[in-house]
């Protein structure tokens, strides 16, 4: 099994952008924090560098959790999103990373499985499908059914958290879609939809919040019976296990929570 440099990994992976301080990669009802809120000491993390492997549906809320977390702790936090399969790829091929958050359970449980994980995997955020239009609606959707016809639609690949979301959804609508393509993570389908090159896509509630206005969400009926539950855990032989830690307890905390429900996430348990 091969294993990458940090240099190796920026150049193959393209998505791990180093700035200075963060690193960030190109239902809002308050509820109780999921996890302990663990206070930071200031200045526990100077002079580390913490790598983070999240889901690419957290790129906005995770680069604004590691903010915050720079600010409190001293530490500097290189974040790397991707679509999840891809990340742990990327680990399963020896790439360093310390924090894993998956955007559903099976994709963790498979880390889990690899021994790319140590511990338990803590739930901390959850999300849903919504259906992806130009502003107006100019196609008039109003729900699944819609997306046939002269309506283009474009989703993700059924090996990635959102796909596998996706064909859950269309399975208990009793709906085939002819998709003009499956791309690899969440991020690359809203800009299908953004750019013009497809009328409509499957993507979270969260990435609509974080469209700038160049897309609206049309819901699905049938999306709350298939949340999909983001859960956080430590690498295994990460090289800041402590600050790893940290990480994950601010995440849980409610400062972390409040970021990720004021982007549109619900908490792990919601239905």
């Amino acid at each position: 099994m091969p294993i990458f440099s940090r240099r190796n990994l920026f150049a193959a992976a393209g998505s791990i952008c180093l700035a200075a301080g963060i690193s960030a990669c190109s239902g809002k009802e308050k509820q109780p924090a999921a996890g302990n809120d663990k206070a930071q000491e200031k200045g526990t993390g100077e002079g580390k560098t913490l790598t983070v492997f999240a889901a690419a549906s957290l790129q906005k809320t995770f680069a604004e959790i590691a903010k915050q977390f720079e600010a409190e702790t001293g530490a500097k936090v290189l974040l790397s999103t991707a679509g999840s399969t891809a990340l742990v790829t990327q680990l399963e091929g020896g790439a360093p990373a310390d924090v894993l958050a998956t955007a559903n359970l099976k994709t963790m449980k498979s880390a889990q499985e690899k021994g790319l994980i140590v511990g338990e995997p803590e739930n901390f955020a959850s999300n849903r499908l919504v259906i992806a239009v130009a502003p107006g609606n100019p196609k008039g959707v109003k729900g699944l059914a819609d997306l046939t016809g002269d309506t283009s639609v474009v989703r993700c690949a059924p090996q990635v958290p959102c796909g596998t979301a996706s064909d859950k959804v269309l399975a208990d609508a009793k709906v085939t879609l002819t998709p003009v393509s499956e791309e690899n993570s969440v991020t690359d389908v809203l800009t299908k939809v953004t750019t013009g090159q497809a009328d409509t896509g499957l993507v979270y509630a969260t990435d609509i919040a974080r469209a700038d206005g160049k897309a609206e969400a049309v819901q699905i009926a049938e999306a709350g019976k298939f949340l999909n539950t983001y859960p956080i855990a430590q690498v295994k032989g990460s090289a800041q296990p402590e600050l790893s830690k940290q990480f994950i307890a601010y995440v849980l905390s409610a400062k972390g929570q409040e970021v990720l429900q004021n982007a549109g996430f619900g908490a792990p348990d919601a239905k």
